[in-house]
């Protein structure tokens, strides 16, 4: 039997509000839905720590997105807490929030509808999207039932006989509007997810359909089609020198003898990550490497030190690499032999990095920035710096100090040590080469510049001398007639230090 309640009035502005909006950034809708159920989840855990038993209904704790273009609706559903039929009553309909009033005061007065979750009444953003909505849920101390709305002014509850048992939690359906159903695309859930939901404590299962080709004896005349469901979770995916995926049982079985660690770099994407300057010296050794690039990776390797008796070493931070008697020999020769050089580099630098050593473990690639072994890595300080709740403090604690390496084997390298013993650390030219040989290191190596602005303007002056220009050519006239000072000649001079 099924009851019909009015929405408390102000929940019913609020209605209206959002379906009438015209508001662009819809998306939004699934950042709050997924956060709901990350609450509910938080709330079930939290209550399991002093009551076990709570969690006999299902251990399994997860969230559910499960797309089904045919009847046009998008499920989120959790194992959370769930509600029982008064929390359905009260939370969705008859009791306004004190947030209620304050986000409609705040959307009139031209606030982004994107704020919707600040004020405790994010799950009515399901109505951007969706014209009815129907919400299933189970709590350990009531029966089923069934909340649905299309926000006219009531909604109903149903006690649930007749449906699939949820055990415990709850599912939002979401009967999308027609113009809406771009939400219903794999492509569009996981950048949606991606964007918004990246840090929710919990796995993010996406059910996809996918049709594959199949082939069948001739004498049937026809081609089958095999459907099958998997689940996309947001667990760390582990990626193998290109996009095959591998397992780490796989990588060790596939390690040469002599190799001792296992090898990983993190980053924003394969794309990314396979023009590491890291890379070159390992691939020489026929070392593996494998590429974590989803950002849950950076939170799993801190907690996954080993697999099967094998370190697992981030290539992006200071480690000790294997090495032959003779590669020792040779490392440290080249360490005596560039000492002055790191010396200078270090003075030009100051603050900017803690130390400068010469790498083995670049190859060709002139230079490269590391990060300390306990801190973060540059992938995890971008991640970090994302973030809109991040704790200031715990950045600049977790940002590693940087250490600038530079290669004896990279003709760069070289040169600029003929050109420091010439001229000398403090020549104008070698300032500029310098910052610009850290400032290039520090984007391959996947941090950000701090001064755009003076990169760009160093590479600008690089391109005046490709280009032939004097500088005094690039001076506007008006510029040129209120310098006082003479412009200098194209040429090392072109380099001076940008302040």
């Amino acid at each position: 039997m099924s009851e019909t309640f009015e929405f408390q009035a102000e929940i019913s502005q609020l209605l209206s509000l959002i379906i009438n909006t015209v508001y662009s950034n819809k998306e939004i809708f699934l950042r709050e839905l997924v956060s709901n159920c990350s609450d509910a989840l938080d709330k079930i855990r939290y209550k399991a720590l002093s009551d076990p038993s709570q969690l006999d209904s299902g251990k399994d704790l997860r969230i559910d997105i499960i797309p089904d273009e045919a009847n046009k609706t998008l499920t989120i559903r959790d194992t959370g807490i769930g509600m029982t039929k008064a929390d359905l009553v009260n939370n969705l309909g008859t009791i306004a929030r004190s947030g209620t009033k304050q986000f409609m005061e705040a959307l009139t007065a031209g606030a982004d509808v994107s704020m919707i979750g600040q004020f405790g009444v994010g799950f009515y953003s399901a109505y951007l999207v969706a014209d009815r909505v129907r919400v299933i849920s189970k709590h350990n101390d009531d029966d089923q039932y069934i909340w649905e709305s299309s926000a006219g002014g009531t909604f109903s509850i149903t006690a649930d006989t007749e449906g699939e048992s949820l055990g415990r939690g709850t599912a939002m359906v979401l009967h999308l509007k027609d113009e809406q159903l771009e939400y219903l695309k794999e492509s569009k859930i996981k950048e949606v997810i991606k964007k918004h939901s990246e840090f929710i404590s919990y796995p993010i299962y996406l059910h996809v359909t996918k049709e594959t080709e199949k082939e069948v004896p001739d004498e049937e005349a026809e081609e089958a089609e095999e459907k099958t469901e998997e689940g996309d979770d947001k667990k760390p995916k582990v990626e193998e020198s290109g996009d095959e995926l591998t397992s780490l049982s796989d990588y060790v079985t596939r390690m040469p003898e002599h190799q001792k660690n296992m090898y990983y770099i993190t980053g924003e994407s394969i794309k990314a990550v396979s023009k590491s300057p890291f890379l070159d010296t390992l691939r020489e050794k026929g070392f593996e490497v494998l590429f974590l690039v989803d950002p849950i990776d950076e939170y799993a390797m801190t907690q996954l030190k080993e697999f099967e008796g094998k370190k697992l070493v981030d290539i992006t931070k200071d480690f000790e690499l294997e090495e032959t008697e003779e590669e020792k020999k040779a490392r440290e020769e080249q360490e005596k032999e560039y000492e002055s050089l790191t010396k200078s580099l270090k003075n030009v630098l100051g603050e900017k990095v803690e130390k400068v050593v010469v790498s083995h473990k670049l190859g060709l690639s002139p230079c490269a920035i590391r990060t300390g072994q306990f801190g973060w890595s540059a992938n995890m300080e971008r991640i970090m710096k994302a973030q809109a709740l991040r704790d200031t403090s715990m950045s600049s604690y977790m940002s590693s100090k940087k250490t600038f390496e530079i290669s004896p084997k990279s003709p760069i390298i070289q040169e600029l040590k003929k050109k420091v013993e010439n001229d000398g650390e403090n020549d104008r030219t070698v300032k500029s080469i310098v910052q610009l040989l850290f400032e290039t290191s520090l984007l391959v190596s996947g941090f950000t510049i701090d001064e755009p602005s003076g990169f760009a303007e160093r590479i600008h002056k690089l391109v005046q001398l490709g280009l032939n220009i004097e500088e005094d050519d690039a001076i506007a006239p008006a510029e040129a007639q209120a310098s006082d000072a003479p412009a200098a000649a194209a040429g090392d001079s072109a380099m001076e230090e940008v302040d």
